[in-house]
């Protein structure tokens, strides 16, 4: 292929190489140039063009791409028809990805001009994601590379969405005086929950006293009937030989493969199987619904995928996983000061939308604005600072806040839910703060006072709990969110809030009785006049 400029009388059936404006219309790149082309560009005054030409032994980039992706085998997913050079490949089922590297890696090698990217062994995946894409990156390549590709792709299988089987599962739980139901009862809601994305599901449970005979009984029980066994144990692991899970599996007849994996958290796991049947000891991570190392073994399961000793001895690489801050002894431990310092994250982006127009946040109570009353509050507190989050009609909440002491975020992405301002809020938290409280702007009936008894307690569990006022014994708000959660409100998406993380991630939870003020919002017209605030235009 040759590329660079030539003349117009020279340049008939040649592609045009970057996008050009010929008097009032535009030739895009990559146009393949026609005689009327030519005589448009004549007319506007040109007298050369850059180009690429072909030589005889090109392929263009789109048969190219093509002919590429037909010779590399794969299963479970689909190529789209070739544009621009690309062929990009999608999954037609829920499942895990595996992928040929030494083949991936050989044809990349071939020629420069030619790239083949996917998705990372054993990935997870969703039907309709994309997997893997095939781009040309010059306008054609020689025959010659096209030709040394396919040879290399001759009869082997170059990656594979591997679709998830669904399976029965028994769920063995073993006790102790200390472990309260109510973990044990999470538990089985997270494994659950787990299972649901392959469409498995939890056939049984058992819950048995932590020792070897009794829950190697279980185990026995559930492999008859289920198609896996998993076994969460009251106490952790402490002997990858002799302590109560791999003993319980070598009781039941079954065989330990490995009691132990490099990927942190899920160090304590333990991989058998009875009688051809999955027994897998689960770490203590597993009662949390955050990812661990559990879930890449049972994501290759679920996939039909075998998982061996060598397998989870070769997880290392990749394996240091985000922190979970209930684990009883974290990595990195958060510093928390002697007298725990809390921001206030004040949300005031929403759009009102059941107000039927108005804005709520700016309704008189007492002849001032809702938003200002709320932010005056938290400012007469014992919060270390504020910072508002803005969103709908920022520059009328702006305004009502005009000449007041706190920060301001403003939210571009406020229409795509809650999680949106509080991340947007927990980012603009100083330093310094060991906990930030999340008050809600609609809430009329909070008082410093309220603010302060929450701030109080919150410095009385050391920096370390979530503190949530309540009413009658209900959650309500506002709540306050130790450092250690910052890292999980980064990760929310849509309409999800801070509720999701407080009943999610294991920490102690402290509820403070405020009174009706914890659960008054002003969401509606009845609810707000009721509340005795007066709606602007």
């Amino acid at each position: 292929m040759k590329f660079g400029p030539v003349r117009l009388d020279e340049a008939e059936g040649a592609i045009l190489a970057h996008s050009a404006m010929v008097g009032e219309k535009r030739f895009r790149k990559a146009r393949v140039l026609t005689a009327e082309d030519i005589a448009e560009m004549r007319a506007a005054g040109m007298a050369e063009v850059i180009v690429a030409v072909l030589d005889e032994s090109d392929i263009e980039e789109n048969d190219a791409a093509t002919r590429i992706t037909q010779a590399l085998r794969f299963t479970g997913a689909e190529a789209k028809p070739a544009a621009t050079g690309r062929v990009n490949i999608f999954a037609e089922t829920d499942g895990v990805f595996t992928v040929d590297k030494a083949l991936i890696d050989a044809a990349n090698r071939v020629d420069p001009d030619v790239t083949i990217a996917t998705l990372a062994e054993y990935a997870p995946v969703i039907a309709g994601q994309m997997v893997a894409t095939v781009k040309i990156i010059p306008f054609a390549v020689s025959a010659a590379v096209i030709d040394e590709i396919v040879r290399l792709a001759k009869g082997k299988t170059a990656f594979a969405v591997n679709a998830f089987r669904p399976q029965t599962v028994g769920v063995v739980q073993t006790t102790l005086s200390t472990l309260k139901d109510s973990v044990l009862d999470k538990t089985i809601r997270v494994t659950e929950a787990r299972l649901a994305r392959s469409g498995s599901r939890v056939s049984e449970e058992k819950r048995t006293p932590h020792e070897p005979g009794a829950v190697a009984k279980a185990i026995g029980q559930l492999a008859e009937t289920s198609d896996m066994v998993l076994v969460f144990g009251a106490s952790a692991m402490s002997d990858p030989d002799d302590d109560v899970i791999p003993a319980a599996i070598r009781a039941s007849g079954g065989t330990v493969f490995r009691s132990g994996m490099p990927v942190d958290p899920g160090n304590l796991f333990v991989l058998g199987e009875r009688h051809g049947k999955p027994v897998l000891g689960a770490p203590g991570c597993a009662r949390s619904p955050k990812p661990n190392g559990f879930d890449w073994v049972l994501d290759r399961l679920f996939a039909g995928i075998d998982v061996t000793g060598d397998d989870i001895a070769g997880m290392g690489v990749g394996g240091l996983l985000m922190e979970i801050p209930s684990r009883p002894e974290p990595r990195e431990p958060v510093p928390v000061p002697l007298h725990p310092q809390v921001h206030v994250v004040l949300l005031a982006a929403g759009r009102s939308s059941r107000m039927g127009g108005p804005n709520k946040l700016v309704a008189l109570f007492e002849g001032q604005p809702l938003v200002r009353r709320a932010a005056e509050r938290v400012l007469a507190s014992k919060a270390s600072g504020a910072v508002v989050v803005t969103g709908h009609q920022s520059e009328r909440v702006h305004a009502a806040l005009a000449g007041l002491d706190l920060a301001i975020a403003d939210n571009p992405h406020f229409a795509e839910g809650l999680s949106s301002s509080l991340k947007a809020g927990i980012a603009r938290v100083p330093a310094s703060a060991a906990g930030a409280m999340i008050v809600l702007g609609d809430m009329p009936g909070v008082s410093s006072a309220d603010i302060d008894h929450l701030i109080d307690a919150f410095r009385k569990s050391g920096g370390k709990a979530v503190v949530r006022a309540s009413y009658g014994g209900r959650r309500g708000n506002p709540v306050i969110l130790p450092r250690s959660l910052f890292m999980a409100v980064a990760q929310l998406e849509g309409d999800t809030g801070a509720r999701h993380l407080v009943e999610s991630e294991g920490l102690d939870v402290i509820d403070i009785e405020i009174g009706p003020a914890a659960a008054v919002d002003v969401d509606t017209p009845e609810a707000l006049a009721k509340a005795g605030g007066i709606l602007q235009g």
